[in-house]
């Protein structure tokens, strides 16, 4: 961890964000609290995974907890947009660490029964057992005095989720990305681009003014630094693939075109398997140890 920026409300109804830069994968982390009762939730938080050695890490997830504890926020939530692709979540981590719910989009459900085929493992994952909330598109729940609204988001995955915060803040995970780089892939298992469109086009829906708050950024040619927040409008207007009202058929012929050059990230077939249970290893095997199941030429 890097990086972190501090984005405060902007009065009533409007959400404290923190965002924290995962510098290997190139994710961002948010701690999202309301000023108003200094309850908060925590979004996205990366457990480190060493594809080489196959090893992971808590200390970001920890020092994310620290700094909520530092600033007086209490974490009632523990969220995620949707079973990354590209790091470990820390969900169950931070689930029994905090002793606070953790939950995800419903239609995970439907993502792990394509992933029991890619592992040829049937009897895998149970989301409603390692998640104590599937939100469905619409559902709302509270962060301290915010209203939370839920927006099914698909095109990534089959099952990605917004989370709209208060009255002005959207974590959009991988759909938008900044403005000057356009927006996410749509070429994993269940993803498609003409979905991925309609998706962004319904974030584009909220006001102007929401500050949208991605999953990803790399940063530039141009720039070096990672960024992670825009509004609405700059998005509309500036979006490097659909910016000025680009057409769904010219954006999804471009968005595969681009897809088509990309290679699987790193950590992929590895956290999946871990990802689908909320962070957790596979069961220990007779030695003690767990295994990950890699499938071969299936990519």
């Amino acid at each position: 961890m890097t990086l972190t920026k501090h984005n405060p409300s902007n009065g009533s109804g409007s959400a404290d964000v923190t965002g924290f830069y995962d510098e290997d994968t190139g994710s961002i982390q948010y701690l999202v609290g309301d000023p108003a009762t200094r309850k908060a939730a925590v979004i996205d938080v990366v457990m480190t995974f060493d594809p080489q050695s196959a090893s992971t890490d808590s200390t970001s997830a920890e020092a994310i907890v620290d700094h909520a504890r530092d600033k007086g926020w209490e974490i009632e939530w523990v969220l995620d947009t949707h079973p990354h692709a590209d790091h470990l979540m820390a969900s169950d981590f931070l689930k029994r660490t905090l002793g606070k719910p953790n939950a995800i989009g419903e239609k995970v459900a439907e993502i792990a029964e394509l992933w029991r085929d890619y592992y040829h493992m049937p009897d895998a994952f149970a989301p409603e057992r390692d998640f104590d909330h599937l939100f469905a598109d619409g559902d709302t729940f509270q962060i301290g005095s915010l209203q939370v609204r839920v927006l099914l988001s698909p095109g990534h995955t089959l099952g990605s989720i917004t989370y709209v915060v208060g009255n002005d803040a959207a974590f959009v995970h991988d759909t938008f990305m900044q403005p000057d780089v356009g927006t996410s892939r749509a070429d994993f298992p269940g993803g498609t681009a003409a979905e991925l469109y309609d998706s962004l086009q319904e974030i584009l829906s909220l006001p102007d003014k929401t500050r949208l708050f991605i999953g990803h950024d790399y940063g530039t040619g141009d720039r070096e630094a990672p960024e992670w927040e825009s509004t609405v409008a700059e998005q509309r207007r500036d979006n490097a693939h659909i910016g000025g009202g680009v057409s769904k058929e010219a954006y999804v012929e471009k968005r595969e075109a681009r897809d088509k050059t990309l290679a699987l990230p790193d950590r992929m077939l590895h956290v999946l398997q871990m990802n689908l249970r909320a962070g957790q290893f596979p069961e220990a095997e007779s030695d003690g140890h767990s295994y990950l199941k890699i499938p071969m030429n299936r990519f």
